[in-house]
């Protein structure tokens, strides 16, 4: 029997007057069917949490901390069930879906500590005579409710990331979760109604995307939380130029190895890391692997082990322990990357493997000599294709990694700590990991990009800064 799922308003179910359905793209089931909010119902919960800003910014942080403590225990201890959800809503491999929702439940406990240590600032003032006798308290509070809008390729996770830093602070969060995806997001509304936060500090609202522009430009919602596409993200943006908007969108991060990284285990690691990454989540990843850049003395040896570990990787039912590579998100998102990997060829590149589609699965795929002027040069790929390309030493190699409208990420592999540094410094992008692929991410890192990557960060702390501004009070005729 189809399970059907209610959506939340103001923290308790509710239903409206039409669903629709989930299918899992590996088989075509039907996952679930969802409710999708009245325009009144939506109204009742922007109301409730305008009402609920005052009280929710004024809850102890012990409160919103327990809060949080309790959804990091519910998830850990609900893992195998989540998981299923996850794999079978988006075709994420189950072992992956797994480590997603390990994931979330470091969130909510980062959140939990965050929320716990955040104590503001205090300065004395009488650093000037004008100062003398004046002290200053610094704290922050929310800007106002949030709107978090989530995509489908990381459905709790991501999810969490827009949550739990709103319970720490006390801002009330309407949540937006992928039509693709809301399953796991309405079984985190189950486990959040559990606790005793305020009535209308959160919403979990299946609104389609067709009704989004009203509620993105609605002044009730001064803050906008995205993670998406980086056409959508700019045009939310654009739209709202006064509202606080932290985007984080696209890339198409590249792996550089470096002439250093020479050695049998070296190259070994860098080309397991690199197909690993490049396929995890059927490269539907902002910081999946799609460009390497090897130096030209390690790049046959590097290539020739890529496209072995490329094959390597087990493609089939997401369900399977077994598999590495699930689904696409759907039929049409397969049919895109076969289009762009067409076009590739048809301006002179190589495939070295994969390079065939089956339904919504893609084969994971290597080239070789991909032209400048190809759409995948320059897009992000958002599907299990990575390219190889040559380069002669360190400047040629950084240049190759900024030549992007993107920058989110990138990965080098060096020994040398001078040429760690300089990328650090060089690289146009939010974060660079040395000595591994560019996929690394811990959830309480600063997690964003530059260029058309987007703009603040996420990782629980950057994210609870974003939602909140500084204030500043003043007090005056104090003996110092």
């Amino acid at each position: 029997m189809t399970t059907t799922y209610e959506f939340w308003l103001a923290g308790r179910r509710a239903s409206g007057d039409a669903d629709f359905e989930v299918h899992n793209s590996w088989d075509g089931r039907l996952v679930g069917k969802v409710s999708i909010p009245t325009e009144a119902q939506v109204e009742e919960a922007l109301d409730a949490a305008v009402a609920a800003l005052p009280v929710f910014a004024a809850t102890p942080a012990h409160q919103r901390a327990a809060a949080l403590d309790h959804v990091a225990k519910r998830l850990t201890e609900r893992t195998e069930e989540l998981a299923q959800l996850v794999s079978a809503e988006n075709g994420k491999p189950i072992k992956w879906a797994r480590g997603e929702i390990g994931r979330a439940v470091s969130v909510f406990r980062w959140a939990s500590e965050e929320a716990r240590r955040t104590n503001g600032e205090t300065m004395r003032l009488d650093t000037d005579p004008g100062g003398v006798g004046r002290f200053a308290v610094v704290r922050r509070f929310p800007r106002g409710v949030v709107l978090g809008i989530a995509p489908f390729n990381f459905p709790l996770n991501l999810v969490a990331h827009k949550v739990a830093p709103a319970i720490a602070v006390g801002a009330p969060i309407i949540l937006k979760p992928a039509p693709s995806t809301p399953l796991s997001a309405m079984v985190l509304g189950e486990i959040l109604a559990e606790t005793d936060l305020p009535v209308g500090s959160w919403s979990i609202l299946t609104v389609p995307n067709d009704r989004m522009p009203a509620l993105v430009q609605d002044e009730r919602l001064p803050v906008i939380s995205f993670t998406g596409s980086d056409k959508v993200g700019y045009q939310i943006m654009d739209s709202v130029p006064r509202k606080h908007c932290t985007l984080e969108l696209g890339g198409n991060a590249a792996a550089v190895v470096l002439a250093d990284w020479s050695s049998e285990a070296d190259l070994d690691w860098a080309a397991t890391r690199i197909a690993m990454f490049a396929n995890y989540q059927g490269g539907q990843s902002c910081i999946s692997v799609q460009r390497v850049i090897a130096d030209a003395s390690v790049y046959d040896a590097l290539a020739e082990k890529v496209v072995a570990k490329v094959r390597a990787q087990v493609t089939g039912d997401p369900g399977d322990d077994a598999t590495d590579v699930g689904p696409l998100i759907d039929e049409n998102a397969a049919k895109r990357v076969e289009s762009w990997v067409e076009d590739a060829v048809a301006k002179g590149a190589k495939v070295l493997t994969g390079g065939t589609r089956e339904g919504a699965t893609y084969a994971p795929t290597v080239l070789a000599d991909l032209p400048g002027d190809a759409i995948l040069a320059k897009a992000e790929v958002f599907g299990p294709v990575l390219s190889l390309h040559r380069v002669d030493g360190v400047d040629e190699a950084f240049a190759a990694v900024n030549d992007s409208a993107f920058g989110l990420q990138a990965g080098v592999f060096t020994h040398d700590l001078q040429t760690a540094f300089r990328a650090h410094r060089e690289l146009e992008v939010g974060g660079v990991i040395i000595g591994d692929a560019p996929s690394y991410r811990a959830d309480q890192m600063p997690y964003g990009g530059v260029k058309d990557s987007g703009v603040g960060r996420e990782g629980v702390k950057y994210a609870m800064d974003d939602y909140t501004v500084e204030k500043v009070m003043v007090l005056t005729g104090l003996d110092l």
